[in-house]
């Protein structure tokens, strides 16, 4: 459209979005909508990515597989049949549009390293320059569970925040987010606006289909990760593709009116039933993003108050703020920073042990568990490390001056530099802007698709 912004918009469809659940076969309805409408978007001058699951499920369908297989090889070796078919799927649909495609696989391990981090992020925008929209999918052929993103949700999130999306769209099978289950409770209500994702209370009991792996749970962790990187996320029901065109639209035109609040506006110009999670005005991205999102944690290094402090006035991460090391990594691999609000006496002295008071895995919130603990221990970032977690627990709690005495060697004055920090955003008070907006979560009504969270930002 004239005289609007030309957007990046991903567009994410799990599995269930384009085949049948029951019978294998590509929706080919709803695939063919879908084509239509990133076409239309392309028309309107906006950069298009498609983020598509069903490699497996065409591969079932395919080999005449019954049920989903359980053995790793024979997985991957479905995943391999049924990808040529669904990228031939989508080349032949786009193809009567006279709309070219490209194929993008990714892994964990294909964005772990910083050089293929930024070639792939250089390939998507000449394929942008080119007028390409590249087809995203993560590569089951290869992938383990160790290089896995784990579900399209987070691979999707991570797009977004690789090209910079100005839009994500998850597409599900319901319309929006529901206080509750709407297939069960006719009362349920429908949550149209996100400001502040953690005071969010909504229904995520929807678990992920046979023939996937995510739920509503997962959109809603990689909405979080894609609001974090200033990219406005949204929920929408994938039958109908059209509905993205609407979206956008409206977004758009409340941006341009200079009556946000008005009764006849808002009635004159409908936007179609959806759920949006605004974005954060101070995202993460490029390096902190990287490191914060792109690589899979190896352990994690606790610290205490004082180095928290320093790290968001933009200070490296010295030995003497380090409590505790847990798990075992290398030089220049990627941990989790854990803040310790006191430290405890109950640390074992053994290097690499891990403390019974902090169990290696996090508990529901996402945080470090604190059993035995008056104080809970939350996880604020992660960074690339210089030393080794043998040589980060020799020299923890000690000078910069002393690494060289207990080690032999002095390779940093730093456990981490600050340029290889990236800490999470710590959200603040959303300043409002007064208007209509009931089914609102976080704040006040902010009806502009660019709006997002006043927050503070230490990447």
């Amino acid at each position: 459209m004239k005289g609007n912004k030309r957007l990046t918009i991903v567009i994410k469809l799990g599995s269930t979005s384009i085949v049948d659940e029951e019978t294998r076969e590509p929706l080919l309805s709803v695939i063919t909508l879908i084509v239509e409408t990133a076409v239309k978007l392309r028309h309107d001058g906006h950069r298009v990515v498609i983020v598509s699951s069903g490699a497996i499920a065409v591969g079932l369908r395919r080999m005449d597989v019954g049920n989903k297989p359980k053995h790793l090889p024979r997985i991957q070796a479905l995943a391999a049949v049924g990808q040529c078919r669904l990228i031939g799927l989508w080349d032949s649909l786009f193809a009567h549009m006279r709309q070219p495609i490209a194929q993008i696989l990714l892994t964990r391990n294909d964005i772990a390293d910083r050089t293929q981090y930024l070639n792939a992020q250089n390939t998507f925008h000449e394929l942008f320059n080119m007028e390409v929209i590249p087809i995203v999918n993560e590569n089951d052929t290869l992938a383990v569970s160790e290089i896995k993103f784990g579900d399209n949700d987070t691979l999707s999130a991570i797009t977004a925040g690789m090209v910079q999306a100005d839009y994500l769209f998850l597409m599900t099978d319901v319309d929006c987010l529901y206080d509750k289950n709407p297939r069960i409770h006719s009362s349920a209500f429908p949550i149209e606006v996100v400001e502040d994702i953690s005071t969010l209370a909504a229904d995520v009991s929807t678990a992920g289909s046979t023939l996937g792996t995510g739920g509503m749970s997962t959109k809603i962790t990689a909405a979080r990760l894609a609001t974090s990187a200033g990219v406005t996320t949204v929920i929408t029901r994938s039958s109908k593709p059209g509905n993205i065109i609407n979206i956008i639209r409206y977004d758009q035109a409340l941006t341009k009116t200079s009556r946000p609040a008005s009764t006849e506006f808002q009635s004159v110009l409908k936007a179609p039933l959806h759920t949006r999670f605004l974005p954060d005005l101070n995202p993460i991205r490029d390096r902190s993003f990287w490191i914060l999102h792109g690589l899979a944690p190896h352990g994690t290094v606790y610290i205490d108050e004082g180095a928290h402090r320093a790290l968001t006035s933009k200070a490296g991460l010295l030995p003497a703020g380090v409590v505790h090391v847990e798990g075992q990594f290398a030089q220049q691999e990627a941990v989790r920073i854990v803040v310790i609000p006191s430290a405890p006496s109950s640390f074992p002295q053994a290097q690499n042990a891990t403390p019974p008071s902090l169990p290696s895995e996090h508990d529901q919130n996402g945080v470090p568990g604190s059993a035995g603990r008056t104080k809970i221990d939350v996880e604020v970032g992660r960074a690339l490390v210089n030393y080794s977690s043998t040589e980060i627990m020799r020299i923890k709690g000690l000078r910069s001056t002393e690494i060289l005495g207990v080690l032999g060697y002095a390779d940093s004055d730093y456990v981490a530099l600050r340029e290889n920090v990236s800490l999470a955003k710590s959200r603040v008070s959303r300043p409002t802007t007064p208007g209509p907006g009931s089914g609102r979560v976080g704040g006040g009504s902010n009806n502009g698709g660019g709006g997002g969270d006043a927050a503070t930002s230490a990447s």
